[in-house]
């Protein structure tokens, strides 16, 4: 968001391509074991998906952000929708699929606010090369395009490529872990894995900033122009073809990490759409992540774009 002479404010554009999910959460006193059932737990329900989590904190953070997405014919795509509106994103590539339901997402999370999730993907993976086509026109027109992994590849290969051959800055958040080819990763502006996400794409175990750093390096030579690497509390290891350098996180007590890595995905997006060098970026997802560790939900945690800037000014590293 740039503000133009007169106070007037120019958006910047950003296309959004991935999953919407409606999370079921049951708050536990700890994570069960393997076959062992915990009692005690508080149930509720949230909109969630890495896409559409994304596309909101995007929002939230002052992008202009169209979503391309499919949710089912009912109830909770119907209550997706209407969140979207309400967070002012552009919901015309959203589509309503006939066959399969909306996916779901099953979360819980014990009093330290570690997590475990498993998601029935419904409506998400029938996104389709076909959808894509008919997004063309606003993917040509955006500043940005940011995809993640909870819908089929081919889609996100052809959108990439799309995006790519059009001079298009393309940030691929590659959650869940899963291989990705060359051919994908050349398409890839910025790649923004977490630690386990960069052992898949690279069979390095990321303990620490070297690790970090190693995993970078291979990523960088597969055809990636910028790789940043989330390393949670620690910051980001952020790596191109000149070097490498950390930027640290923020200090905040932790109630929830749900969708902390969307937060700072979308919030990413947004900085780098601004033309914000990297670091500064990264610095601007960082704290937007942090914010949202320190409320409880997936999209319901993400900060509004004052929030993050305040909290940035009140705790300058």
């Amino acid at each position: 968001m740039y503000k133009l002479a007169g106070g007037k404010y120019l958006f910047m554009k950003i296309v959004v391509i991935g999953s919407s999910n409606t999370d079921m959460v049951i708050k536990v006193p700890r994570l069960p074991r393997t076959g062992e059932t915990v009692l005690g737990g508080k149930f509720y329900t949230a909109a969630g998906g890495k896409g559409a989590n994304q596309a909101v904190a995007a929002a939230r953070a002052g992008g202009e952000i169209t979503l391309v997405a499919r949710v089912g014919s009912d109830m909770f795509g119907e209550r997706a929708i209407n969140n979207f509106k309400e967070e002012g994103i552009n919901t015309d590539n959203v589509v309503k699929d006939n066959e399969l339901p909306s996916g779901v997402a099953e979360i819980f999370i014990d009093e330290e606010g570690r997590m475990l999730n498993a998601v029935a993907s419904g409506a998400n993976m029938n996104l389709s090369v076909y959808d894509i086509i008919n997004a063309k026109q606003a993917i040509l027109s955006s500043d940005i395009v940011l995809m993640q992994l909870e819908v089929p590849l081919k889609t996100l290969e052809y959108a990439a490529k799309l995006a790519f051959d059009n001079g298009k800055r393309v940030i691929l958040n590659p959650a869940p872990a899963q291989q990705l080819s060359i051919n994908f990763l050349k398409n890839i502006s910025i790649l923004t894995p977490n630690e386990k996400e960069a052992e898949t794409l690279t069979g390095i175990r990321v303990e620490d900033e070297d690790s970090a750093e190693d995993a970078g390096k291979i990523l960088i030579s597969k055809g990636v122009n910028k790789v940043v690497i989330t390393l949670g509390a620690k910051g980001a290891m952020v790596l191109d073809s000149s070097g490498s350098e950390l930027v640290s996180g923020f200090k905040i007590n932790p109630v929830d990490t749900t969708a902390a890595g969307d937060i700072f995905n979308g919030a990413l997006a947004v900085a780098i759409a601004e033309n914000k060098n990297v670091f500064e970026a990264v610095k601007f997802a960082n704290a937007a992540a942090a914010l949202s560790v320190a409320k409880i939900g997936a999209q319901s945690s993400a900060p509004k774009r004052d929030e993050i800037f305040k909290f940035m000014n009140e705790n300058y590293l």
